[in-house]
């Protein structure tokens, strides 16, 4: 497990992006760019998080703000509920922790619109606290280097997954771990095509030496393809 960690810090090191959301540990804007993050691409989602961390610098800021003008600052990157998440909590931590973010794990998951992976993301990133990540860059990597042909889609897959991570996740130093291990997935370890030359794991990777990355990670969910049609009336 120790070459596991090490392997994969000492390639993030020389390897990482340089992502303005990792120049800080501010909770907030942690918690600001993990949710604009979620179903949108990274690239797409720095300047959204320059936008934000400009406009609402605070989350008091953010918390005061009129709901129109988060959402109008949102527009373009869909899925609403999330910006609306968003103003809810910071008005939450306002009203009940004077606008303090709250620094234990259990607190930050019972916040709305805060999961396990988002929960476990601050938790290690803002505060070092031993909580491993596991979002869809982890699953892949995972299931390839230790050859795991359990679903990840499973009840039975998610437990296995987060197990494993726990289980790997470097207790001294918690968030440069998760970094990189979600670093290494999303660079190297990819859905298609994974660069297996230049992964800092290819000399422990059971998925390589077994010839079955391609296969892996497995879903047992087929996403169910269906026809719509609609009718336009063009006055």
């Amino acid at each position: 497990m120790d070459t596991f960690t090490r392997l994969i810090t000492d390639w993030y090191r020389q390897n990482k992006r340089n992502l303005p959301w990792r120049e800080t540990s501010d909770p907030y804007l942690i918690w600001i760019s993990e949710i604009i993050l979620q179903q949108t691409r990274v690239d797409q989602g720095i300047n959204y998080y320059l936008k934000f961390k400009k406009n609402y610098p605070t989350l008091i800021d953010l918390a005061n703000a009129k709901e129109e003008s988060i959402l109008n600052d949102w527009q373009g990157l869909g899925y609403y509920s999330r910006a609306r998440n968003l103003h809810f909590t910071a008005q939450f931590i306002r009203d009940n922790y004077d606008g303090d973010f709250p620094s234990s794990h259990k607190e930050i998951i019972g916040l709305k619109g805060i999961g396990d992976y988002t929960a476990a993301a601050i938790s290690s990133f803002a505060f070092n606290l031993n909580h491993a990540v596991v979002d869809g860059n982890v699953y892949r990597l995972l299931s390839r280097v230790f050859n795991i042909d359990t679903p990840i889609d499973s009840s039975e897959g998610k437990k296995y997954f987060q197990s494993l991570a726990d289980e790997l996740i470097d207790e001294n130093n918690p968030a440069n771990h998760n970094q990189a291990i979600m670093e290494v997935g999303a660079l190297v370890c990819t859905p298609k095509n994974p660069n297996c030359a230049e992964c800092p794991l290819t000399d422990i990777c059971l998925g390589k030496m077994n010839h079955t990355i391609d296969s892996l990670p497995v879903k047992s969910k087929k996403t169910k393809v269906r026809n719509r049609y609609f009718h336009f009336l063009i006055f």
